[in-house]
């Protein structure tokens, strides 16, 4: 029984349909389908029944995807023992938010890339939450403040923020100088989100209202100099403009607590050594690296 199909077979359960397995693994359709039905003829029993609404797995393909992906999971954990230590080989698939992951993640995927010519590095930007099992990552980038969850969670690194708003805005609307003045102004936003501030020790939290959001930080860079409002952004998106004046910092009495950036993988005993690789040369860009400084204040 061929690996490769196994695993395939694995994505297409989780992915859902041929298209979305082709896409997750990079392959052509044909080829996903073609390996399907190699496990089917191997197997002798049908995974996948094909309908007019599209595809679904039987229930003898159920049954089988719990076996063949804990196959696939021990062959995969083997073969990295395997390896020499510096030799990284098969596919890691992560996902990176968009507002800045291009300009400050993507070097640390071309570094690993560099280091490891064996190994397929996939990544998809977007500052969504992606559903890491549901859509195939073996791991993902987050930053801000984490949500409890059953995924696990590495910090590689600390992001700092402040409350910003255009000069624009204050002189025609004034600026909040305590956290209860906020719910006074309209909040730029990614959704409905908590706000958080130190008093001394204390944090404070405030639920701020708004008419405008969008759920990429880079829109909201652009609506705070349009001076739509007060918005809570890393100083990564906004250290510029505060620099140049077209942002200004507010309650500065109450600063930001210190967020983070962290690895989140699914959950396990252990992370496979692609997904350690990578959490380790976060941790050294984040420490040595010039680049990566932005995000330290």
């Amino acid at each position: 029984m061929d690996i490769d199909d196994l695993m395939t077979f694995v994505e297409l359960a989780d992915a859902g349909g041929l298209s979305a397995t082709a896409r997750r693994l990079g392959v052509a359709k044909s080829i996903v389908s073609r390996r399907l039905a190699r496990l089917e003829s191997e197997l002798g029993i049908q995974l996948l029944a094909r309908t007019t609404r599209g595809a679904a797995l039987t229930e003898a393909g159920i049954a089988f995807r719990e076996h063949a992906a804990r196959a696939c999971a021990e062959i995969e954990s083997f073969r990295e023992t395997m390896l020499p230590e510096s030799d990284l080989r098969g596919r890691l698939r992560v996902a990176a938010p968009l507002s800045f992951g291009p300009a400050h993640f993507a070097p640390v995927f071309t570094e690993m890339a560099r280091r490891h010519p064996h190994l397929h590095l996939h990544t998809v930007y977007s500052d969504r939450f992606v559903d890491l099992i549901g859509e195939g990552f073996d791991c993902a980038i987050r930053a801000g403040y984490l949500s409890d969850s059953n995924l696990i969670a590495r910090r590689v690194g600390p992001i700092y923020g402040k409350l910003v708003a255009s000069p624009a805005y204050i002189h025609v609307h004034g600026a909040p100088e305590h956290p209860d003045e906020i719910l006074d102004h309209p909040a730029l936003m990614q959704g409905t989100e908590t706000w958080q501030f130190m008093d001394g020790d204390r944090i404070v939290s405030v639920r701020p209202q708004g008419r405008f959001k969008a759920d990429n930080a880079v829109a909201l860079v652009n609506a705070a100099l349009a001076g739509l409002g007060i918005a809570w952004l890393p100083d990564g998106l906004t250290q510029e403009h505060v620099a140049s004046g077209a942002l200004v910092p507010l309650m500065t009495r109450y600063p930001l607590p210190t967020a983070g950036i962290y690895v989140i993988r699914p959950p396990g005993a252990y992370p496979s050594r692609k997904v350690r690789v990578l959490t380790e040369l976060l941790i050294e860009c984040f420490e040595q690296a010039p680049h990566m400084a932005i995000f330290s204040g």
